[in-house]
């Protein structure tokens, strides 16, 4: 897995964003305006990573709801794939199908990796915590896939 280096840091204002989840529902950063939000980038649904991630989100879920955190996930995959990927594994949050990379592209998790020897573009599994009032708290580049609650619960 290739480093990469995001030009977003704490404190910035979060980009904003718009884009359809599962089920061709728009959402954007304004509707979790006085709310904070975990937006998570992952590569591909129904893989063993990002499913370990999404299932350690769902089964941490009441946690982050009970500290005020909204869930929402975020991949290239489109609405027909996030919708098997909820449905199979219970997934309580809705996930963004940005097929057109705009969200992945404002939040920069989008580059050059290395897999097996191989070079491929694709998403660096990038975290963003944002506060009630639309600002970068918190940016987990670093992701442990079998703990990632306990990393964004935890402070820095």
């Amino acid at each position: 897995m290739a480093n990469h280096t995001i030009s977003l840091k704490v404190g910035d204002k979060a980009p904003n964003f718009k884009g359809k989840d599962e089920k061709g529902n728009n959402i954007s950063l304004k509707d979790f305006k006085g709310k904070k939000l975990v937006l998570y980038f992952y590569p591909k649904d129904d893989t063993p990573g990002c499913t370990a991630e999404s299932c350690n989100l769902r089964d941490n879920y009441s946690d982050l709801l009970k500290k005020g955190y909204a869930v929402v996930g975020v991949s290239a995959d489109d609405e027909k794939k996030h919708l098997k990927f909820i449905e199979k594994y219970e997934l309580p949050f809705p996930l963004i199908a940005d097929v057109e990379r705009e969200v992945i592209n404002a939040y920069g998790v989008w580059g050059k990796k290395k897999f097996m020897g191989k070079e491929y573009d694709g998403i660096f599994r990038t975290t963003f915590v944002i506060d009630e009032k639309g600002i970068l708290e918190k940016i987990i580049t670093d992701v442990i896939v079998k703990d990632h609650t306990q990393q964004i619960l935890t402070s820095k």
